[in-house]
C-alpha cells in the first residue's frame, strides 16, 4: 500500500525493504555499465580502454548523484558504487576487445 512514484513514497517504503528488494536495482547498474562499455568497445573498433572508461566514470557518476537523490540504505549505495560502475565497465571492455 505504498507508492513509489514519488521520492516521499519512496522514502516511506524504505524501512519495508529488505536486501532482497535491492538485487534488481543494482543488477541494473551493473549490466546497464556493462552493455555501455561492450558496445562502446566494439563501436571504438581499437584496443583502447577509453571508451569503456568514459561509460564506466559517466554511470559512477549518476549512480554517485543517484545517493544523494534518492533514498537507499547506506550499504547499498556502497556496494552499488563500488562493484556496479567501474568493475563492470572493465569486465564490458575485457569482454567486448578485439583480439591483437
Amino acid at each position: 500500500g505504498v507508492d513509489t512514484t514519488t521520492s516521499e513514497g519512496l522514502a516511506a517504503a524504505m524501512p519495508l525493504l529488505g536486501p532482497a528488494h535491492f538485487v534488481f536495482p543494482f543488477l541494473a547498474h551493473a549490466l546497464g555499465t556493462f552493455a555501455g562499455a561492450l558496445l562502446a568497445t566494439w563501436i571504438a573498433g581499437r584496443v583502447s580502454r577509453v571508451p569503456a572508461a568514459v561509460i564506466g566514470v559517466l554511470f559512477l557518476a549518476g549512480g554517485i548523484a543517484s545517493c544523494f537523490m534518492l533514498p537507499a540504505p547506506r550499504w547499498f549505495e556502497a556496494l552499488d558504487v563500488v562493484l556496479a560502475y567501474l568493475p563492470f565497465a572493465w569486465l564490458g571492455y575485457r569482454l567486448g576487445r578485439r583480439p591483437a
